[in-house]
């Protein structure tokens, strides 16, 4: 009896081993992918044309989801905001939490997990059907290193394009708090404007801008990684894809968490 009890504890920690290594192997893959296109894209030769070709691509074609997302997440705030603080006589306090949620949290999140549904996808979809197809090999015997002309323009794309992307949200998620509270629940439109400027601080901006530059990185990689690394011909594609949407929106919640607790903790 004592020798199954030892050989079941024994096979259960050595299960929690094996996940614990293969878990720091991929974390290890994955830091030495995006060292290694960091390190490749910031040496000659550049490519500014595909950096542009990819800003436009995930910043701009990305603008309507993200809008709509934005404001109608804002109006919806007001309204549950108002709803919850008229319990309590509170509900004074609509405009500083709307502005403080939308900017600090729910426009920079919403817009990394709209973003990394769309991009992250095409990116691993599009490098995978390349891969799978022989195209990346073709490339590397041409000298084309994939990883200036590819991978790299993606990533530093996604840095620059997310900052813009969620502060662009976060004024429309304000925009729709305001058009809530003013138009449907009565809120006198100046006295809102005072109350959300006055509990709006740079840092509240700053801090979002950081948060949308680090989902944006992890997006991209997550994107590009999988795709890079796809096998299995049309099935391989598609298990990428799906991996990358997901572990971009597990990095984007954890790192969220991560930096909210470090920078307001």
């Amino acid at each position: 009896m004592g020798s199954r009890i030892g050989t079941a504890a024994f096979a259960f920690f050595a299960g929690i081993g094996t996940v614990a290594i293969g878990l720091l192997a991929a974390i290890g893959r994955v830091t030495a992918f995006a060292l290694t296109t960091i390190r490749r894209a910031l040496t000659p030769p550049y490519y500014p044309g595909k950096l542009f070709e990819q800003i436009l691509h995930i910043g701009w074609f990305s603008l309507p989801v993200v809008c709509l997302t934005a404001i109608f997440t804002g109006a919806a705030l007001a309204q549950q905001t108002f709803t919850a603080g008229s319990r309590f006589n509170a509900s004074s306090t609509v405009p500083g939490i709307v502005v403080m949620g939308i900017v600090r949290e729910l426009g920079p999140v919403l817009v990394g997990l709209m973003v990394a549904g769309r991009v992250s996808s095409a990116m691993a979809a599009e490098l995978g059907t390349m891969r799978v197809s022989e195209q990346l090999d073709a490339m590397t015997t041409l000298r084309t290193d994939p990883y200036r002309y590819l991978i790299g323009p993606r990533l530093f794309a996604s840095v620059l394009a997310l900052p813009v992307l969620v502060l662009i949200a976060n004024c429309l998620g304000i925009l729709g708090g305001y058009l809530i509270a003013v138009y449907k629940l009565g809120f006198n439109a100046t006295n809102y404007l005072t109350i959300s400027r006055n509990f709006l601080e740079w840092d509240d901006v700053a801090m979002a801008l950081v948060k949308a530059g680090v989902f944006g990185f992890f997006i991209a990689l997550m994107g590009c990684y999988y795709g890079f690394r796809a096998t299995g011909g049309a099935a391989g594609v598609g298990d990428a894809t799906r991996t990358a949407v997901v572990s971009a929106f597990i990095l984007i919640l954890l790192s969220n968490l991560l930096i909210t607790v470090t920078a307001f903790g």
